[in-house]
């Protein structure tokens, strides 16, 4: 079919890649910097409140436009909070959707294939078992998870607060979110 014709949206789809991570009160602890024979030492109280995430990185059908979307939440991010962001992702973006995600059971089920049925711009694919290196949305994680290292808030709100902020900056770096798709063992697709 020639573009300009009926049906020419079906020429591309936005491909998301999703996942989902989790933020304690206690510190990710990475590899520092510190004066020969002073041991770096990360003082925290224990609490085990926690923020669980789900983003999308996605890439447009046409001008290959990086995207960042995401849901934050005080509970586990279960089936019917995957459908949620779904549909708050369709929302967002134009046309055809083509969503890669892992084979977790919160990918699956009823409410996932109801939501299917109503969305017909929207298909989900799995990306094989065990195979965390083919998901760019890793390297999302990945990159908050960094900027976050070797601190400890105190409150949950304030490591929401520093989550939202940071997962800001990052959806406003092209070359940040292309890196998230570089590193990943995908083929390279990107102009």
């Amino acid at each position: 079919m020639a573009p300009g014709k009926k049906g020419a949206s079906r020429l591309g789809a936005h491909l998301v890649f999703i996942d989902e991570s989790g933020f304690f009160l206690i510190p990710t602890v990475r590899k520092t910097w510190a004066p020969v024979g002073q041991t770096p030492v990360i003082r925290h109280r224990f609490r085990n409140q926690r923020i669980s995430a789900i983003s999308a990185l996605s890439v447009s059908p046409t001008r290959f436009r990086m995207g960042l979307y995401w849901m934050l939440s005080l509970d586990t991010i279960r089936r019917e909070q995957v459908c949620r962001f779904l549909g708050q992702l369709l929302r967002h973006l134009r046309g055809h959707v083509v969503a890669l995600l892992d084979n977790s059971n919160t990918h699956r089920g009823t409410p996932v294939r109801e939501l299917l049925a109503r969305n017909r711009r929207l298909r989900i694919e799995y990306l094989p078992p065990y195979a965390p290196e083919l998901n760019p949305d890793e390297g999302v994680w990945g990159s908050v998870k960094g900027k976050l290292a070797n601190g400890s808030p105190d409150q949950v709100q304030e490591l929401r607060a520093t989550l939202r902020s940071e997962l800001k900056r990052l959806a406003r770096n092209q070359d940040r979110l292309r890196g998230c798709i570089h590193q990943s063992d995908l083929p390279s697709f990107l102009p």
